[in-house]
């Protein structure tokens, strides 16, 4: 009988390498602390079929501006998605399978669809692990965009040096690309306060299992 890989063993895999992450799978996989049945194989195909149709209504997009304003109708005004005001501390904003069920999320954890969407139409994006607030930045040609993945705004210069104020770091330092490993980190942290507060000893420790191997 072949032997069976934990979660946390699988998660071990996936992030082994940090060139080599794949963040969408990495980032769904931590829910399979709270949903063990959780088939992450059908939620790929989940994601695939969204991203088919977003490729097929920014087919006719030919310049960069163009894949980006696109991909934010997609994703905003299309599929719905928007951060959950109302229950932000809620543990399903966390994990993305009910991210995808809900369209509804907090800024990381949209993020990471916004990234894979944004990868799939051949858009060169990144996330900002932001004091207080992740964001995405979209690297064009005649610079960076930067978009609050909660809301959906651009971000002004000056909106970005306002909400900069009091951390101590430059702007550009602060807009600097996360990897991926910081963001399963930062996902991590998230839902590793999540647990503490609630008293859910179990998740915790289980969460606790998976920072133990991303700072391996």
């Amino acid at each position: 009988m072949e032997s069976v890989v934990s979660p946390l063993d699988f998660f071990r895999l996936l992030v082994q390498d940090e060139d080599t992450i794949p963040l969408f799978e990495a980032a769904a996989s931590i829910a399979t602390d709270a949903d063990p049945t959780l088939d992450l194989e059908q939620l790929r195909t989940t994601f695939d079929v969204m991203a088919i149709r977003l490729g097929i209504e920014a087919r006719n997009a030919s310049t960069e501006n163009a894949r980006l304003g696109c991909l934010l109708r997609f994703f905003f005004d299309t599929a719905r998605f928007a951060g959950n005001a109302e229950d932000y501390y809620s543990p399903d904003n966390s994990y993305l399978h009910r991210v995808l069920e809900t369209r509804q999320g907090i800024p990381i954890t949209l993020s990471i669809v916004l990234l894979e969407l944004a990868r799939h139409i051949g858009l060169e994006a990144d996330g900002v692990s932001f004091p207080g607030h992740f964001l995405v930045r979209v690297k064009l040609g005649g610079g960076l965009v930067v978009i609050d993945p909660f809301t959906g705004d651009s971000l002004s210069r000056e909106e970005l040096e306002r909400r900069s104020t009091g951390f101590g770091a430059p702007l550009a330092q602060l807009l600097k690309p996360a990897s991926r490993r910081e963001i399963l980190r930062r996902m991590l942290r998230n839902l590793e306060s999540i647990h503490a507060q609630s008293g859910d000893a179990e998740l915790l420790a289980k969460v606790r299992g998976r920072l133990e191997v991303l700072e391996a």
